[in-house]
C-alpha cells in the first residue's frame, strides 16, 4: 500500500502555521510600536502646530496598510494552513474505511473543509438499491495524484472520503507474482 501521509507532514504543517502566526504578530508589533510612537510624537507637539495633521495622516495610512495586510493574510494564508493542520490531526483519531472499487474518472477540484482537493470517482455497490453508485474520494491537492487507470480496481483506505492509502491492481498483481 502506498501511504500518502507521514508524521513529517503534520510536523511541517504545524511549523508552517506557527511561522505564519509569527509573521502576523511581528507585523502587528511593528504597527503597534509605530502607532505608539506617533501618539507620543503628537503629544509632544506644541498646541496648534502645523505637523499635527501630518501625524494623524501617518497614523491613518499605517492603519490602512496594516488592515490591508491583516485581513487577506489571516483570511487566506493562515486560515488555509489551520484547516490543513486540522485535517492532518483528524487522520490519527478517526475511523478508517477500506474498500476495493473500480476507478471511473477525475472530477473538478473542490475545497473540502478548507483544503483544496482533487476528486476521484469510484463505482461502489449501492447498499439500499440494486446497482452501482459513484463515490467521490478526495485526494489532497498538495500530493501527487495516484496513477489510477479508468476501469482498473484499486484498494483504498479513506477517512471521511479523504484518501490516506491506496494500492492499484497492477501493484497487487506484482506482489502475488513474488
Amino acid at each position: 500500500m502506498v501511504k500518502l501521509y507521514s508524521d513529517d507532514d503534520l510536523w511541517n504543517a504545524v511549523w508552517q502555521k506557527r511561522r505564519l502566526l509569527a509573521v502576523f504578530f511581528s507585523v502587528l508589533a511593528v504597527w503597534l510600536l509605530a502607532i505608539i510612537g506617533c501618539a507620543v510624537w503628537y503629544a509632544m507637539l506644541p498646541y496648534e502646530d502645523s505637523m499635527q495633521p501630518w501625524v494623524i495622516v501617518i497614523v491613518c495610512v499605517l492603519t490602512a496598510l496594516f488592515f490591508m495586510f491583516a485581513f487577506p493574510f489571516m483570511g487566506i494564508s493562515y486560515k488555509r494552513s489551520k484547516a490543513y493542520v486540522k485535517m492532518l490531526k483528524f487522520f490519527s483519531e478517526g475511523l478508517k474505511e477500506s474498500f476495493v472499487a473500480p476507478f471511473e474518472g477525475v472530477d473538478d477540484w473542490i475545497t473540502y473543509d478548507g483544503v483544496d482537493v482533487n476528486v476521484a470517482d469510484f463505482s461502489v455497490p449501492n447498499v439500499k438499491r440494486d446497482g452501482m453508485m459513484t463515490r467521490q474520494v478526495y485526494i489532497d491537492g498538495e500530493k501527487d495524484f495516484p496513477p489510477f487507470k479508468e476501469g482498473a480496481k484499486a484498494k483504498l483506505v479513506v477517512q471521511g472520503n479523504i484518501l490516506l492509502e491506496y494500492e492499484t491492481e497492477n501493484e497487487t498483481e506484482e506482489e502475488e507474482k513474488q
